[in-house]
């Protein structure tokens, strides 16, 4: 859950950086205070609705992190935080947890049939299909959505693309109407999933 750089305890909660100077650091950009290895800006708000303030911690700097958002991360003592130039979170999760990733596809996939009509879905299926097997890329979900995007059944392409069942989960995996949203769209879809 914490980052110590000089090997000092601290009560949970709190997150301490090294504040030497050092010459050169990754994430340090111009006109921007750092704190050592670390651009100072990168954690001061935990999310919209609030700021922490980098205080001073012994020979370091850190800052304070409420109870209830560790509690929310699942972080508790000893456990590792990851820092990046973006922010600060949980370290170790490697993004999305399993369920998190199959509903961020999903909601792609409900986005796709609010937007597109079952003839445009399948042609665009079919066409990526169609290069990914011209690239040497084909794995047996493809041949399934083949199947899907072949036949008339618009309750088998909607069941496979928005059903919760293991089967579409499985499928969706492999989902092969990427291409449809603009880029923009499916940006947003996964800052909303990233919360």
């Amino acid at each position: 859950m914490m980052y110590w750089t000089d090997g000092v305890d601290f009560p949970r909660g709190i997150m301490c950086l090294d504040r030497r100077e050092t010459p050169v650091s990754p994430l340090r950009r111009p006109g921007i205070q750092s704190a050592g290895h670390f651009a100072v800006d990168v954690i001061t708000c935990y999310n919209c609705t609030m700021k922490v303030a980098v205080r001073r911690i012994g020979n370091s700097l850190g800052v304070l992190l409420p109870k209830a958002t560790l509690d929310a991360w699942g972080v508790g003592e000893g456990d590792a935080l990851h820092l990046t130039e973006h922010g600060l979170r949980p370290a170790g999760r490697g993004g999305f947890m399993h369920h998190e990733l199959d509903e961020l596809r999903r909601t792609m996939a409900l986005e796709v049939v609010r937007r597109f009509t079952p003839r445009e879905i399948r042609a665009q299926i079919l066409a990526n299909l169609h290069r990914w097997r011209r690239q040497g890329v084909w794995g047996a979900a493809y041949k399934e959505w083949q199947d899907i995007a072949e036949g008339l059944d618009d309750g088998e392409l909607f069941a496979a693309m928005l059903g919760r069942d293991e089967n579409a989960v499985r499928l969706r995996q492999s989902a092969p109407f990427v291409g449809l949203l603009p880029k923009e769209q499916v940006r947003k879809l996964n800052e909303e999933a990233a919360g």
